[in-house]
């Protein structure tokens, strides 16, 4: 269980939410909602610990997000892309695997394959369109062992065929006991997903 008690955040004078409590079990997908600026990408960053809360725990399993056994259970997908234009497709891939420990190259153009992007594993990532370059990173689903995905805004830039593939690994990981907390402006067909709403 990912287990969230009185999480309270301040970007400078504004109060983006307080004393936030909420839990999340296996099998669990939850989509943050909010207009901008409520603090949606803020409160993914924390549970990744990429920020840090005025106040408030955070723990999975009963391990704190500042642990090393915490942070080898999370999959953290940003809005921004975080690719080298310099490298390809396969070669982004490749270090966003070592960082999961995965350093077989078949599960690489299996994952290429399995987001839609069989044939451009040489493609220099400075050619790919943005839905490409968002595909190339998703592709580390495919990849990661991490129980707990943290994916903002996993949607933007993908075409209709792109975010069902996406939805469907959502699906197939909660349905193996993961758990998924995602946001998105976008409208989402995921089944029995729960709402938070800031």
């Amino acid at each position: 269980m990912l287990k969230i008690t009185n999480l309270s955040c301040q970007r400078g004078y504004n109060q983006l939410f307080s004393n936030l409590s909420f839990s999340v079990d296996a099998g669990d997908i939850l989509r943050i909602s909010g207009t901008n600026g409520s603090g949606k990408t803020s409160l993914l960053k924390i549970l990744a610990g990429l920020n840090v809360a005025e106040e408030g725990k955070i723990t999975f399993k009963q391990h704190s997000v500042k642990s090393a056994e915490y942070q080898q259970e999370i999959f953290y997908l940003g809005h921004l892309s975080a690719l080298s234009s310099e490298l390809s497709t396969i070669e982004n891939l490749e270090f966003l695997a070592r960082l999961n420990q995965c350093n077989n190259r078949i599960p690489l153009t299996q994952a290429l394959e399995g987001i839609g992007l069989k044939g451009y594993e040489d493609e220099y990532c400075a050619k790919l369109s943005a839905g490409q370059k968002r595909r190339t990173i998703l592709a580390g689903l495919f990849l990661s062992k991490a129980k707990v995905w943290l994916l903002d805004e996993p949607f933007t830039a993908l075409d209709p065929i792109g975010i069902d593939i996406v939805e469907k690994s959502i699906s197939k990981h909660c349905k193996q006991g993961g758990i998924c907390v995602f946001t998105t402006h976008q409208d989402s067909t995921l089944p029995n997903q729960k709402v938070l709403t800031l």
